[in-house]
């Protein structure tokens, strides 16, 4: 028997569920299959941190000059490996091509309004949702060990003040009264007023059940085998538990999605970049604040029960094995900023895909050779950050409302 949805979202992270929540709030009658667990891939171990702070996208003159300089290095915080491979050449082509200054003073805005409506809707989640997902606005602070990594940093970060992004810069003292975890030798930092933080699984799971209790329908271990499309739409898909015939489709598969997307002949140009993260017991001194350490590209969650260290950005493929070189430098590199983690116990080690567009903003919105299909990938480091926001713009475009905000520079066709 054929399954008929008005909508199958193909991807259980944290973009394809909320996406089914907000369908789900609206009435729609909502499928999600995902090949593995809800919330088993980048939406399990990443950092958790909601940034309304990074509003400036990956692709931006500062990024560049810092890929080009780690370029090489296999334990540097952004690393991409060599290899002979025509999507990856295309897309750092338009990552070059997307990190001038004039591009970045296009996009900053765009991701602004996504990152503090995004915000904003972790805070009525909070308020309404039913459900603690470790939501705390208190707050996160960028430290640094030298003055000459702190001054570069405010150079850079003085565009926020131009689009209304609120940040402190604080001195050695501030820093530690801030966040007394930090280490002596802490010179400074930037403190985000903004920011938050939550526990990233107990979210992704927790909404997937609210959305459940809706009325959506959660196919987990279930994957999207083909596609079958007539005049421009798509009227059938294959999937490891029969087909399904919706009246719509979402990708939001993450850094799965150009595989997904290439059955349907759509082009999208996302790359895997891998990330760590490293989850400790708590250490006797534990931090309060959420934590960005400047020179080694990392930051630090404090999750209630547990720590989370995460970071790095290997752009390596589809490739999901341990780089240990890159895992013992991000080791020995909290040392330096945190007091006391030296004896913590390691709980979790994980790895996971995030994926990267050339020129860092998402991807929301209509392909333009399928009148039925939606794309909602590509969000990068940013992607528990814009979770909320992107699941109710899939919803709007859906069921063919006025979008909140004006999404046309994250239209799939802008490559």
């Amino acid at each position: 028997m054929q399954t008929k949805p008005d909508i199958l979202i193909i991807g259980g992270g944290v973009i394809g569920v909320c996406s089914a929540y907000y369908l789900a709030k609206a009435g729609a009658q909502v499928t999600l299959i995902e090949k593995d667990e809800i919330g088993a891939a980048c939406s399990y171990g990443n950092s958790g941190l909601i940034v309304p702070s990074h509003s400036i996208p990956l692709a931006s003159p500062g990024a560049l000059g810092e890929g080009l300089r780690f370029l090489l290095d296999a334990r540097s915080p952004f690393y991409i490996k060599p290899r002979l491979d025509a999507d990856l050449f295309r897309w750092l082509a338009g990552f070059v091509s997307a990190s001038n200054r004039g591009r970045m003073l296009r996009s900053l805005p765009v991701l602004r309004d996504l990152l503090f409506a995004s915000r904003a809707l972790y805070d009525e989640l909070a308020a309404s949702a039913g459900f603690d997902f470790g939501f705390q606005t208190d707050g996160s602070l960028w430290v640094c060990l030298s003055e000459e990594k702190l001054a570069h940093e405010i150079k850079e970060l003085r565009v926020l003040k131009e689009f209304d992004v609120p940040f402190e810069i604080v001195d050695s003292k501030r820093a530690h009264e801030l966040e007394p975890a930090l280490q002596p030798a802490i010179r400074g930092g930037i403190f985000y007023p903004r920011d938050g933080k939550i526990h990233p699984h107990r979210f992704v799971t927790g909404l997937a059940g609210r959305a459940t209790e809706a009325g959506v329908s959660v196919w987990a271990r279930t994957e999207a085998l083909g596609f079958e499309t007539r005049d421009g739409r798509i009227v059938k898909v294959r999937t490891t538990r029969g087909d399904v015939a919706p009246a719509q489709v979402v990708v939001s598969a993450g850094a799965w999605s150009p595989q997904v997307a290439k059955m349907l002949n759509l082009r999208v140009p996302i790359q895997a970049a891998k990330g760590y993260s490293l989850t400790y017991e708590n250490p006797e001194l534990t931090p309060k604040l959420p934590l960005f350490f400047g020179e080694a590209g990392m930051v630090a969650n404090p999750l209630g029960d547990s720590l989370r260290l995460a970071g790095t950005l290997e752009m390596a493929g589809m490739d999901f094995s341990y780089n240990a070189a890159r895992i013992e430098a991000m080791r020995k590199s909290s040392l330096a900023y945190l007091r006391g983690l030296e004896n913590a116990r390691l709980i979790e080690l994980w790895r996971g895909l995030r994926p990267c567009t050339p020129d860092g903003l998402p991807i929301i919105g209509r392909a333009d050779t399928l009148k039925n299909c939606i794309v909602a990938a590509g969000h990068a480091m940013l992607g528990m950050s814009l979770g909320p926001v992107t699941g109710r713009l899939v919803a709007q475009l859906a069921l063919e409302q006025k979008t909140d905000l004006d999404i046309a520079q994250l239209s799939l066709n802008r490559f």
